[in-house]
């Protein structure tokens, strides 16, 4: 019970970090679920005195558990990834088709029988944001599948196991839990290539791909996070004479632009110094559109403005828990103009602390 609470508490650690996470890096995932396989047409073929004997077989398969666990690196909006994966399904019933006969799990009287997998496969996977905290996720992957069958009969029994080229595709969602930890539900559709089996020198077993689809939800994080922001040093002794502290600025961008000006830049750095004179803990990014455009565009244009804002104070040293951002879009025009206007002015991101 001890163990236990210790990796419960390791893991909820893990979830709800508080250091911040940038869409880039090295992450790990860990997902499980069920899984289900396709019925695998197959023949068998026999050496006989009399020669080969083939006989068309079916074997189907419950659905049982997958789990999977990788290892990738993301540079927004790609991932790239190593992934490891188990499989489990028992058989459910297997046919012979010259017999007329067919076996069935349930028969307590008959042996079992399961098709067991692991899996090393490459992925390559793209994000498509749709919310601050949502995106969707689409990718490919290939690589090995070591596929082991097993049928206990008292007619020649199998039991064996090989690797085979695999492929597949995959499908999720992902939601951004923190800054560092994205909780995610993917469905995966797998083909396992060039089935055999020689159980036996005188057994051979061919048959059409395992088929495999499988829905499981997890958890990935990231590796590596910033280091948290230095303390600001304590502010000199002021004096009479001394101004006041500036606490707003505002950046200004090229038409239908969210990168940075070098004049931008610069008064970002100024908005870092302000905010470590002033001892301050929280920031606020505002982004901001003109009327040139539709509402929904300008509404994520200013979100971008104001991310890349975001993006710069990280790198110098303020920690991204301690910003907050907006966008407002042509709600709020610094200077009001008809629609469709460009005014330099409304094409900004405030900042204020």
């Amino acid at each position: 019970m001890t163990t236990a609470r210790v990796l419960a508490g390791a893991l909820l650690s893990l979830f709800f970090a508080a250091a911040a996470h940038s869409s880039e890096g090295l992450y790990l995932s860990v997902e499980g679920g069920g899984g289900i396989v396709a019925d695998w047409d197959h023949t068998r073929t026999k050496w006989t005195p009399c020669g080969p004997h083939t006989t068309e077989a079916r074997a189907t398969f419950d659905a049982n558990m997958a789990a999977f666990a990788a290892v990738g690196y993301a540079f927004d909006p790609w991932r790239v990834e190593f992934e490891g994966g188990y499989r489990r399904n028992k058989i459910d019933s297997y046919s012979m088709e010259d017999l007329s006969w067919r076996w069935d799990r349930e028969e307590e009287s008959r042996p079992s029988g399961e098709l067991s997998e692991a899996s090393l496969m490459a992925n390559f996977i793209y994000d498509v944001h749709l919310f601050e905290r949502f995106s969707l996720a689409i990718g490919v992957g290939a690589g090995g599948d070591y596929t082991r069958f097993k049928l206990d009969t008292e007619w020649a029994p199998v039991n064996q196991g090989d690797w085979h080229f695999a492929y597949q595709g995959l499908a999720g969602v992902n939601y951004a839990l923190t800054q560092a930890t994205a909780l995610f539900v993917n469905y995966r559709y797998s083909d396992v290539r060039n089935i055999n089996f020689d159980p036996t020198p005188r057994l051979h077993l061919s048959g059409r791909d395992f088929e495999k689809q499988a829905v499981t939800g997890g958890v990935r994080f990231a590796l590596f996070v910033p280091a948290p922001a230095v303390a600001p040093s304590a502010p000199p002794p002021t004096t009479p004479a001394a101004a006041p502290l500036v606490r707003e600025f505002m950046v200004f961008f090229g038409f239908n632009q969210s990168s940075l000006s070098d004049e931008a830049l610069a008064t970002i750095r100024q908005v870092v110094a302000a905010l470590h004179e002033s001892g301050s803990a929280k920031i606020r990014v505002v982004g901001h559109a003109d009327r040139a455009g539709s509402i929904a565009y300008n509404k994520a244009l200013s979100l971008r403005r104001a991310k890349s804002v975001q993006k710069v104070l990280i790198t110098q040293g303020i920690s991204a828990e301690l910003i907050s951002i907006a966008g407002r879009g042509e709600s709020e025009p610094l200077v009001p103009t008809a629609d469709g206007v460009r005014e330099p002015q409304n094409r900004r991101v405030h900042i204020s602390f």
